[in-house]
């Protein structure tokens, strides 16, 4: 366990997701984008889906740190919120799981240290806690967790007027606590993954910036819109 974690310090984890409704969210395109990060120096890979983690771990022999999300009425946690979600993360092949470790409710009642301590007794896993605030973070430690990171800052109720990456956040976890900090969320350029490191992340992990085809495409189309303030010029160039 302790070397898997020693393997992710100081590296890149690529985070190889895509929208439900995108071509690209299929496991045969998902486990080539993993087997590409890997061939190109990632340490690691952050993987939604049990379907999606078993195709990435016949190809790719890294650690896979991975994740369920679901979206359950009454709770707004959704990154593997239940332990049955973590235990078919963990069937599938995920070496680390990754879960919401914010102090929003969980569903079913179920309790972060509970969860935290099946994962570790039960499935014989490492947990990654993702967090959104300091206090989270604390809590998270107490409760048992492997790996904390920046995952969730700025997408909570407390933290949705704060754009990641979480710098602040960041700096307070690799003071205070006595696990490693990772940095998730906000890393658009390989500068600030740099910067990251320099701040003395253990790993980063980046997904939109270099797996997110869909976000990356849209985003520039709409830039290039709002610029040229004529839609029907780009369909025109589009045409030809």
């Amino acid at each position: 366990m302790t070397n898997l974690i020693q393997a992710l310090h100081k590296g890149l984890i690529v985070s190889c997701q895509a929208p439900v409704d995108s071509p690209l969210h299929n496991p045969v395109v998902i486990a080539a984008m993993a087997e590409a990060a890997v061939n190109n120096g990632a340490v690691g890979v952050r993987i939604d889906t049990p379907t999606h983690i078993k195709a990435v771990r016949e190809r790719v022999k890294l650690p896979i740190i991975g994740l369920w999300k679901q979206v359950i009425a009454g709770s707004d946690v959704y990154i593997t919120p239940q332990f049955h979600h973590a235990a078919a993360v963990a069937e599938a092949g995920a070496d680390i799981i990754a879960i919401d470790a914010t102090g929003r409710k969980r569903p079913g009642d179920e309790v972060l240290d509970d969860i935290i301590n099946r994962i570790h007794r039960d499935l014989n896993k490492l947990v990654m806690a993702d967090v959104d605030t300091m206090e989270a973070a604390i809590a998270a430690v107490q409760a048992g967790a492997d790996i904390v990171g920046t995952t969730l800052f700025g997408y909570t109720a407390s933290t949705k007027h704060l754009s990641p990456p979480g710098w602040e956040l960041l700096k307070q976890m690799v003071e205070k606590l006595n696990i490693p900090a990772i940095c998730e969320g906000g890393i658009s350029s390989a500068k600030m993954a740099r910067q990251a490191l320099d701040f003395g992340a253990y790993a980063v992990v980046v997904g939109t910036a270099i797996t997110g085809v869909d976000i990356q495409v849209k985003a520039y189309q709409q830039a290039m819109i709002s610029e040229n303030g004529n839609a029907g010029f780009i369909k025109k160039i589009w045409r030809c």
